[in-house]
């Protein structure tokens, strides 16, 4: 939880919304996962309003991911899927006891 908090105090210096920012395994991970759940913001934002469309807040190691509750299954199985996919770690904040997916091999 530590290392959680520490990301979201949201210091790194920069505004969060574009993947170059992202390590090369998770800007992988935002370039999949946005054909599925789109950008809300940034250089990849969508103009679609549809559920689907998500708040993506981009870190050096992190990428935090805002789904609309109406989509917020089908999105746990898809983040789930491309973390193991692409070998990056996975946290279900949202979850009462909060998943927690490492990745296989340290990046």
């Amino acid at each position: 939880m530590g290392w959680y908090e520490k990301q979201t105090e949201w210091g790194e210096g920069h505004n969060y919304l574009d993947p170059k920012i992202a390590s090369p395994r998770l800007q992988l991970w935002f370039q999949e996962m946005v054909q599925f759940f789109p950008a809300m913001n940034g250089p990849f934002a969508s103009d679609s309003d549809a559920s689907e469309v998500t708040d993506h807040c981009i870190g050096k190691d992190v990428i935090y991911s805002a789904f609309a509750w109406s989509v917020a299954e089908k999105a746990h199985a898809k983040m789930r899927e491309l973390a193991i996919k692409h070998n990056v770690g996975f946290f279900d904040v949202s979850a009462g006891e909060g998943e927690l997916l490492f990745p296989e091999t340290p990046p």
